[in-house]
């Protein structure tokens, strides 16, 4: 063998490689982290038109319109509504669900809260808060009105939808939007 040939550096030393290892590891470890993270924390968006979605029972499979439009008329079905929300749905006479729907989140503290048939009324058990059929307060301490959601029945599906315009009860600007 001829020992004139020139050694040849490599172009990337032993350290520089591992130091690439490396970071590429924690490039992806930190990036899956991140991924997992807005996974969990940002809500997939449902729905189609309007960010309407189909209301779902508490475990989270779509309820059929059959279903509540079969209950008796006033009944309030409680549903999970937008983001998750608990959501009281009406009954009307003609045995269609009212348009409005009231989001069953107190605005003192955000307890949930029963319908009471007796006094008809919504009533905090937690602090004694009580708003009016259509989720106006009666007596406090919460001082704002619950949230309402639009309420659509299309095919067999029941969707729920972001109430952006003038509040009824108010007649200003909802304090949610």
């Amino acid at each position: 063998m001829d020992a004139n040939f020139p050694q040849e550096t490599p172009s990337v030393s032993r350290r520089q490689f591992l130091n690439f290892l490396t970071g590429t590891t924690l490039a992806a470890t930190a990036g899956t982290v991140v991924y997992s993270g807005a996974k969990i924390f940002i809500p997939k968006a449902e729905g189609g038109l309007g960010g309407a979605i189909i209301a779902k029972d508490r475990l989270g499979n779509v309820i059929p319109a059959r279903q509540i439009l079969a209950e008796p008329t006033g009944t309030r079905a409680l549903v999970a509504g937008l983001a998750g929300e608990p959501t009281y749905l009406t009954l009307l006479e003609n045995n269609t669900l009212d348009s409005v729907g009231i989001v069953n989140n107190c605005t003192h503290l955000g307890c949930t809260f029963p319908w009471n048939e007796i006094d008809q009324q919504f009533q905090c058990p937690c602090h004694g808060s009580r708003y009016s059929v259509d989720g106006a307060v009666v007596r406090g301490p919460a001082n704002r009105p619950l949230k309402l959601v639009h309420v659509a029945v299309q095919s067999e599906v029941i969707l729920i939808s972001p109430w952006t315009e003038i509040d009824p009860r108010t007649n200003e600007v909802p304090w949610w939007v």
